[in-house]
């Protein structure tokens, strides 16, 4: 297991269509940023998945990091991936 930041930039009317595709491995926690632990077989096909999806212009980032405690993060306000982890 490891532990990914995915951010995207994608066309106005598309962004549903990447949201969709990476709600299934990771969790939502701001527009176009998800995070989450994820299998080195669900990486590869998330990874799959959205080069087949985007288009001239659009991208992905992702973030891979070999733990979460490696990452400082810091939330202002309500934090998103807080609310996810009750569902």
């Amino acid at each position: 297991m490891m532990y990914v930041v995915l951010v995207y930039d994608m066309e106005a009317e598309r962004t549903q269509r990447m949201l969709k595709l990476c709600r299934r491995y990771l969790t939502h926690v701001q527009n176009s940023v998800l995070e989450g632990h994820i299998t080195e077989g669900d990486l590869s096909k998330l990874r799959n998945s959205i080069e087949d999806l985007l288009i001239t212009g659009e991208s992905v980032i992702i973030y891979e990091l070999s733990s979460e405690t490696l990452v400082d993060r810091t939330v202002y306000g309500e934090d998103p991936a807080e609310d996810s982890r009750f569902l």
